[in-house]
């Protein structure tokens, strides 16, 4: 099996450049860098991970605890995470939480003791001892979407109100008064600040938010059935329902569905965290958007920066609102013949 000093041959350049293009060290030059390659390619090279952390007390390997592999707005940031940190030399091992503590924690234990460089979590819930203690013990860390208010750790995540305002404003252009939230956990900072913010937009506009279009759910598509179901069964249902993450607005669809009803035209249906295939469903889903891949990589960058000794920063990125036909609004307008061929 080929090693390090076949490589540096191969290359015509020392073991010690040969060791720090591997590392992707910034001294490296790119004509250096793809001789390294070129050499490794050609070599069959494997550099023994195990034994270069022994070296050098680095794995080049970071943890990422997510709350549900399911939603697909998890599932885009942990892809966007893996390409941004392997662009930085990391790897990305991926832990899911299915939005219970007792499994975040189990996997937060499990990646400290196989001695990441580096954790990336989004809390499922930020009153675990655990997570409180892995934040002050010295291992890299840093909170994407979700935080634990008062943990001195960096945090990355979209900031939804401005968003929902414009939401709510759009909801009461289109006439509607009587709207709903599925909220999201207490526990978690995204599910406490939505409803506070849909409380705040309401009031806005003098409309109330009645207990009873409150529908406490979890992030996943059940509770958003349940809530659903029991806002229908109102002597005045909601005109409206305002699901709080993207899993809860298809349980709430399912709900719709199977009273035999149609959105928008008995009932309107608007969600949090945009996804690609909500403008496929009928019809298109309003909903609103969070920039996942640039939280993704915001998070890995601070991440990389608290593991190579750089001072990290905290970003937060504004979520935006995609309207489209799920609440009443009116179809967009066919362009006429005269229209079309100006446009040839």
């Amino acid at each position: 099996m080929a090693g390090i000093k076949d490589v540096a041959a191969a290359a015509g350049l020392s073991v010690a450049t040969v060791s720090r293009a591997l590392n992707n060290h910034p001294s490296v030059s790119p004509e250096a860098r793809a001789r390294v390659l070129a050499a490794v390619d050609a070599l069959g090279y494997r550099p023994n991970a195990v034994a270069r952390s022994l070296r050098t007390d680095q794995t080049r390997t970071i943890g990422l605890v997510i709350s549900d592999v399911l939603n697909p707005y998890f599932t885009e940031l942990a892809r966007s995470v893996e390409e941004e940190a392997r662009t930085r030399g990391y790897s990305v091992i991926i832990g899911n939480a299915n939005e219970q503590p007792d499994l975040q924690d189990h996997h937060v234990r499990t990646l400290l003791e196989r001695r990441i460089d580096g954790l990336l979590v989004s809390p499922a819930d930020g009153r675990s001892p655990l997570m409180l203690d892995a934040a002050g013990g010295g291992t890299p860390m840093v909170f994407v979407d979700r935080w634990i208010p008062g943990v001195d750790v960096p945090v990355v995540r979209a900031d939804g109100r401005a968003a929902v305002r414009d939401l709510v404003a759009h909801l009461h252009g289109l006439g509607h008064r009587r709207l709903a939230i599925i909220a999201g956990p207490a526990a978690t900072t995204t599910g406490q600040e939505r409803v506070d913010a849909f409380r705040a937009a309401l009031h806005a506009f003098g409309l109330p938010l009645p207990d009873e279009y409150i529908g406490q759910g979890d992030f996943q598509a059940d509770s958003g059935r349940r809530a659903t179901e029991r806002f229908l069964d109102l002597p005045r249902p909601p005109e409206v329902v305002f699901a709080a993450d993207n899993l809860m607005a298809l349980g709430a669809l399912d709900a719709i569905r199977a009273r035999g009803l149609r959105v928008p035209d008995d009932i309107g249906l608007a969600a949090f965290d945009d996804i690609p295939w909500f403008v496929h469903t009928d019809p298109p889903i309003t909903a609103i958007a969070q920039p996942t891949a640039d939280l993704a990589r915001a998070a890995v960058r601070a991440l990389v920066d608290l593991i190579e000794g750089r001072p990290p920063q905290s970003v937060t990125l504004p979520a935006t609102l995609v309207v489209r036909r799920s609440c009443g609004e009116p179809p967009a307008p066919v362009p006429t013949t005269s229209q079309q061929r100006s446009n040839l």
